[in-house]
C-alpha cells in the first residue's frame, strides 16, 4: 500500500538542518531500520522539516 506525503510544511522550530538531521537518524535506530507507521509519519516531518531548514544549493555560473 503507498502512502502520499504531504507537500506542506508546518515550521515546528527553528532548528537547523544538521539538528534536524540528527533527529532523523536517531529515528532510525531507535526503529532498528524498520519504521512502523507512526515513525513513518515522524520521518516524513522531519524530512520535510529538514528540506526547509537546508540551505539552497549554489548554483554554478
Amino acid at each position: 500500500m503507498l502512502h502520499s506525503m504531504s507537500t506542506t510544511v508546518e515550521p515546528s522550530s527553528e532548528r537547523s538542518a544538521a539538528e534536524v538531521n540528527e533527529e532523523i537518524r536517531a529515528l532510525w535506530l531507535r526503529s532498528g531500520g524498520t519504521l512502523s507507521v507512526e515513525q513513518r509519519a515522524e520521518y516524513q516531518r522531519l524530512v520535510l522539516e529538514w528540506a526547509a531548514a537546508a540551505p539552497d544549493p549554489v548554483r554554478a555560473a
